[in-house]
């Protein structure tokens, strides 16, 4: 494996490691701030609000001046977030420190396109990314299970071990990390206005279908993820160890999707586009599993669900630079970002809500977009068949 590749892989794993710290213990920490169940969710939003006015712009920002330093830029947003989070003593803080991460939140896309550079053809593209996913599983295997046992030192030190982390990767990053784009576009304008290129993505005929399906399992997932903390809390019990070793299971299934069975066994037996459609049936299996509220059930559901998002993120990351001009790889790679982080906001929101209305509304909702998703993928097929055939 390359210098580059060693370099990136290490770079994504630090960053998501302290991301994964945190995430499952967040709902326990914020209890001691009087939130409830909305406001927990609100916060999961307000990263995603920012980071959705952010990553187009670091994304095009990355076609012009080159991924090292957009991506240096990131993580040391993420280690000023979770030090003003960390030392919080009051609510407004803690919505403070989230809003300082998503206001350069591009470490993961970015890190995807500086794969997508050094790939030489279309098979080393997917893998590459499948890579860096596998990078990101690892983290989210490592990073909920020393999320759980640092929980017990301290409520807050889970948070001051995420941004020592982040800065720490910043630091590695500044002294080892190369530069790989050189197609960049010095010239090329930005704009700060996150509709710009998304209304150029709606008017993209080629790519419109994947941003689509990209939609539908976005919002779903978002939409499960923001309250599973607060799922198994009420339904199992769960305490904020059980769920960070929770997140570690699905972890390992991501990777293991991702490192081997994506190379081996699905894109040596299916196509791309058919793994769309695949993909969407598994996911909606494990959410309709997860409505059934039995723990041996739900174990098998997450198998379903890590499977699922973790080859269809590749898969449609994948066609879409396949699809894309060399020069504008970073900014589709922001489009992608920012309806994750569109839904990422706005999925929180309504979760949030339907999970205090019912803990079983929030599922029952992603598993029906799902399925609208394998609707939209299958009728898309068939159209694409019939131009083929034109």
């Amino acid at each position: 494996m390359s210098k580059e590749k060693l370099i990136i892989i290490s770079t994504v794993l630090v960053d998501v490691i302290g991301f994964g710290i945190v995430i499952p213990i967040l709902p326990f920490y914020m209890q001691r701030f009087t939130a409830s169940p909305s406001t927990i969710t609100l916060m999961f939003a307000t990263f995603s609000f920012f980071s959705f006015f952010s990553a187009p712009l670091l994304g095009s920002l990355s076609d012009r001046i080159g991924r090292r330093p957009v991506l240096i830029l990131s993580i040391c947003s993420t280690a000023i977030g979770w030090f003003v989070f960390a030392s919080a003593s009051s609510l407004w803080v803690l919505f403070l420190g989230r809003s300082i991460d998503g206001a350069a939140a591009g470490n993961f896309t970015t890190a995807q396109s500086y794969m997508t550079d050094i790939a030489k053809d279309e098979k080393e593209r997917t893998v590459n990314i499948g890579i860096v996913g596998a990078a990101f599983g690892i983290g989210f295997i490592l990073g909920p299970l020393l999320g759980g046992v640092l929980s017990k030192i301290s409520p807050a030190f889970p948070f001051w071990t995420a941004g020592a982390m982040a800065a720490c990767n910043a630091t590695v990053a500044f002294f080892l990390l190369p530069e790989t784009h050189h197609h960049r576009d010095p010239e090329r304008k930005l704009n700060i206005n996150p509709l710009v290129p998304l209304a150029r993505a709606a008017r993209d005929r080629k790519l419109r279908p994947l941003y689509f399906t990209w939609s539908f399992f976005a919002f779903a997932f978002v939409t499960s993820q923001s309250v599973f903390a607060l799922f198994v809390r009420d339904v199992f019990g769960f305490s904020a160890y059980q769920t960070g070793l929770t997140f570690t299971m699905i972890g390992l299934v991501t990777v293991f999707n991702q490192a081997f069975l994506l190379k081996k066994f699905w894109l040596a037996r299916f196509s791309e586009s058919a793994l769309e459609v695949i993909m969407l049936v598994i996911l909606s299996i494990g959410l309709f599993g997860i409505l059934a509220e039995r723990l041996p059930l739900f174990f098998i559901s997450l198998l379903f669900l890590g499977t699922g998002q973790a080859v269809l993120r590749v898969v449609i990351t994948s066609q879409a630079t396949a699809a894309t001009d060399p020069r504008r790889k970073g900014e589709t790679m922001g489009i992608l970002a920012a309806l994750m982080s569109s839904y990422m906001f706005s999925a929180p929101l309504i979760s949030g809500y339907l999970f205090e209305m019912n803990h079983a509304f929030p599922y029952a909702l992603s598993a029906g977009l799902v399925l609208l998703g394998v609707f939209f993928a299958l009728r898309f097929r068939r159209q694409a068949a019939v131009a083929a055939a034109d």
